[in-house]
């Protein structure tokens, strides 16, 4: 009898686990860009879609963009200010497993991290932003915040809610949770950090991105 075969879907009609190459392909057929692998077991299958499909498939368009920012190379760049926090998020799938962090700008170290099991790149970045300011605020410290999301900085400076599309569901529940408080953090709280604009084009990645592009 053949090996059964766990079949993630990232990117597809519905992304998931299925069970059979017919259900795999009937979810990614005709679909744009899909991505999907095929795993031996259920576990290998449950971490993989945990995960970004770059950690598992390799791309074969090589042409590179632009790299991670490392401390060296952002002292080339004067107009950065060092003693920064940058954030960041990824999702795997729009929307999918959902990431964000924030790290020390001049140093890369990281200073928190978040995972949701349904969630938007979108969600993620206003989070990540808001979550960097309380913690600002938090010490008492004036530092900058970098995010390359024009979005969330929009949706953090200008409308002070998180202007998302994502319908609340059973998956995303604890992810809905997390934005009610930011928003109630932005209400009722008043900073003065200034929020700027990673310039990605001519800085590189910023130093809080996860390394899946």
């Amino acid at each position: 009898m053949p090996k059964s075969k766990y079949y993630v879907v990232w990117q597809g009609k519905k992304p998931g686990i299925y069970l059979s190459w017919t259900d795999c392909l009937a979810q990614t057929k005709g679909v744009k860009d899909a991505r999907f692998k095929a795993f031996d077991n259920r576990q290998q299958a449950e971490e993989a879609f945990a995960r970004s499909y770059k950690d598992y498939i390799v791309k074969k368009n090589t042409r590179q963009g632009p790299p991670k920012a490392s401390a060296r190379d952002l002292r080339r760049f004067p107009e950065i200010v060092l003693n920064s926090l940058s954030v960041d998020a990824a999702c795997a799938g729009n929307p999918g497993v959902m990431e964000y962090r924030g790290v020390e700008t001049g140093t890369g170290r990281q200073l928190f991290i978040r995972k949701f099991e349904e969630g938007t790149n979108n969600i993620g970045e206003f989070l990540a932003l808001v979550h960097g300011l309380a913690l600002l605020k938090k010490h008492g410290s004036q530092s900058p915040v970098y995010s390359d999301s024009r979005i969330a900085i929009n949706w953090v400076l200008r409308d002070k809610r998180c202007k998302t599309n994502l319908k609340p569901n059973a998956r995303n529940e604890a992810l809905f949770k997390a934005i009610a408080g930011a928003e109630q953090w932005l209400r009722e709280n008043r900073f003065t950090n200034d929020i700027r604009k990673w310039e990605t084009k001519k800085w590189g990645e910023i130093p809080a991105d996860f390394g899946r592009k």
